[in-house]
């Protein structure tokens, strides 16, 4: 019996596929929100996403189209569509079809990554995608660090767990001890849940320890996107910026995509800071996909039988996630 779940048609943005897996001319499937898609590179670089069959007679441009300058052209009757999902070319015809068009979504190509914007509701992206490396006006520029992929990256197809879940976890205190085996106790100074963009800091103290922030060197500053994407800058033992970003496949399942970047080190080589960047990343790694075992097989809890201290960090979180869920059901 399948567990109950959250709604899995959120509204936000979603990642679809990481930059350098779509090169120029390059077509790769996909699916997201139970429709089968498509990513593809025009010859000028832009990337699009769209619905997979053609509008003609329903081939799937993933098995076989082909990139034609800024079009997609159907392996079936060489049918050519642009990345507005336009019908643009019939080759045995003197006029494209007008009339029909495919479905494509808005993308932003950011952090080494292509993301779509979802609402069933159709309405145009009304925030933006957190950019890991200007976020947090710093100084610091992507080439500063080391690209995530392929090194330094996860993807877990196909998890019955939900987006929300990831986002909980930024809240929860108390679970580093028994899921990372770390006696960490986080010290948050900062939990904004005002707009569609939420905010949550937090110092790291050590049980044992004196709790002051004063004393305390290292910190996580988290930049929750909507439900499907949330960035992080951490400072301290390993300093690194990370994205990790959850998109629904179905309506039970998700795909799980988690990115890590870790600073050049002008002391080293290219060749060995690389190899020092993807030790660590593996670190980080290593921790995230601890928490994927706790969220896919969790059973979401509503309502959740809160402590004291975890009430506010819950509630705000929770109460913050209901604007991205639609408010009518599709028939």
């Amino acid at each position: 019996m399948p567990k109950p779940m959250l709604p899995m048609n959120p509204t936000g943005w979603f990642q679809v596929a990481w930059s350098a897996e779509v090169a120029v001319g390059e077509v790769l499937r996909t699916r997201a929100f139970n429709q089968d898609l498509v990513v593809w590179r025009g010859r000028s670089g832009k990337v699009a996403v769209m619905d997979a069959y053609c509008r003609h007679l329903g081939a799937h441009l993933g098995y076989g189209g082909s990139v034609v300058d800024d079009t997609i052209q159907c392996p079936f009757h060489g049918w050519q569509w642009n990345a507005a999902g336009r019908n643009v070319c019939i080759p045995y015809e003197d006029r494209p079809n007008l009339g029909r068009r495919i479905q494509t979504f808005p993308t932003v190509e950011r952090n080494q990554s292509i993301y779509i914007w979802h609402d069933v509701d159709g309405r145009e992206p009304y925030f933006d995608v957190p950019d890991v490396f200007t976020a947090w006006d710093d100084g610091v520029t992507e080439d500063d660090y080391h690209p995530t992929y392929p090194d330094c990256v996860l993807f877990n197809e196909g998890l019955e767990m939900h987006p929300q879940y990831v986002l909980e976890n930024g809240v929860d205190f108390a679970h580093f001890k028994y899921v990372h085996k770390v006696p960490i106790v986080p010290l948050f100074t900062r939990q904004d849940f005002d707009g569609p963009v939420s905010y949550v800091d937090f110092t790291i103290a050590f049980e044992g320890a004196p709790a002051s922030i004063d004393e305390v060197t290292s910190g996580v500053e988290a930049i929750n996107a909507g439900l499907g994407l949330a960035v992080t800058r951490s400072h301290g033992m390993i300093d690194n910026r990370t994205a990790s970003a959850i998109t629904p496949v179905d309506d039970s399942t998700c795909d799980v995509r988690f990115s890590v970047w870790i600073g050049r080190d002008p002391a080293l080589t290219e060749e060995d800071s690389l190899a020092r960047a993807v030790k660590h990343a593996h670190a980080v790694i290593e921790q995230f996909a601890a928490d994927i075992v706790i969220w896919s097989h969790q059973k979401y809890a509503d309502p959740a039988a809160l402590v004291r201290d975890e009430y506010p960090g819950f509630t705000a979180l929770r109460t913050w996630a209901e604007q991205f869920y639609p408010t009518t059901v599709p028939s």
